[in-house]
């Protein structure tokens, strides 16, 4: 597709002009956020935030900016595109940020990008200062962590950006067992559809649960997740392993875990010897690969059968399983306990009850 295409259908649809808010002076939403997009931000969690508000906003999905309103901004109003291609045109320029309640840091796949515009920190600096609170959403916690806002605070980071962030960062807390967390004056989620979720949280908080329900319904979604739901992630902490190979073995095998490579196959993704890769994981991990891989695969089918309502057949298949009986003797050998054993064991407490 040519650019002027993508121009055509961007997605700077936050700056269309409201026919009542625009137009009344002194009007104002009970909940105003401004996005400012960062380059390579990720499409998927910018509009599905957006999108959470926008239906809030007005009855019949009519995008008037009534009960939410929100602005697209980049540093100096420049096109921005996003990690999947598409260019959001016709942003507005850095806006005073008094003129929000929030302001939403969308990121994406410019995370390694150690030297934001001293503008771009500064308006974040300038933000707090005015008790504006900031949402970093997907990798946006990053250029907030470089303005030297996160402090003591704990942010959520997407389970694929640990390393990242702790390499970036290694004074601060990151959490990757949540899909967001509130600070009070600082919001950060893993990104992705947890964008969502933030979105209707703020709409309950401001605008009430009737319209938070309202997105709900329109979105087609079973309920709004709450905070403390873990990301569905499921890997050991190689921050202090050296070993590149292990590494990229380990991102490998997460990518595809209802789809088991063979070890011959990672070896060759690595650029190694199936023997070496024997060696290096047991230098590293003191595990062979095939068994870090199969363990993989279990820590995946516990979250499914505690966080999802599928079938125990479905997540064998779902976790590389040839069928449900060798599932189910994979996972007792490992954990003591039948997959139906350990699902009604994790799900016998009480739950927070979903939007309706």
């Amino acid at each position: 597709m040519e650019r002027n295409q993508l121009e055509r259908s961007d997605v700077a649809l936050g700056n269309r002009p409201d026919p009542i808010s625009a137009t009344i002076p002194g009007r104002a939403s009970p909940l105003r956020v401004g996005f400012v997009l960062l380059d390579q931000f990720t499409l998927a969690a910018f509009g599905g935030l957006i999108d959470a508000l926008r239906l809030a906003a007005d009855h019949g999905g009519r995008s008037r900016q009534i009960h939410a309103s929100w602005t697209v901004m980049s540093l100096g109003g420049a096109d921005r595109q996003s990690s999947c291609g598409v260019i959001a045109s016709g942003n507005k320029p850095l806006l005073d940020p008094t003129n929000f309640d929030y302001i939403a840091i969308c990121g994406g796949n410019d995370y390694l990008n150690e030297r934001h515009p001293p503008a771009l920190l500064d308006y974040m600096r300038r933000a707090f200062e005015h008790r504006v609170r900031l949402i970093g959403v997907c990798t946006g916690t990053f250029a907030i962590a470089q303005a030297g806002l996160v402090g003591a605070r704990t942010v959520c980071i997407h389970w694929n950006v640990l390393e990242a962030f702790q390499a970036q960062f290694p004074s601060l807390t990151p959490v990757t067992d949540k899909l967001f967390v509130d600070e009070g004056d600082l919001l950060s989620c893993a990104g992705s559809t947890a964008a969502i979720d933030v979105g209707l949280y703020l709409v309950t908080r401001h605008c009430g649960r009737g319209k938070a329900n309202q997105a709900v319904r329109h979105m087609m979604l079973q309920g709004m997740r709450p905070a403390s739901l873990p990301q569905a992630h499921f890997y050991a902490d190689l921050t202090a392993i050296a070993d590149a190979r292990v590494h990229q073995a380990v991102h490998f095998m997460e990518q595809r875990l209802d789809d088991p490579p063979s070890i011959d196959a990672i070896a060759r993704y690595v650029g190694c010897s199936p023997r070496q890769l024997e060696r290096a994981f047991a230098a590293t991990l003191s595990a062979s690969p095939a068994a870090f891989q199969r363990r993989l695969r279990l820590d995946y089918a516990c979250w499914l059968l505690e966080n999802s309502p599928r079938s125990i057949t479905q997540i064998a298949f779902d976790c590389g399983f040839s069928d449900a009986a060798h599932f189910s003797r994979e996972f007792r050998h490992m954990f003591d306990a039948s997959p139906r054993e350990f699902r009604t064991a994790r799900t016998a407490a009480p739950r927070p009850e979903p939007v309706r």
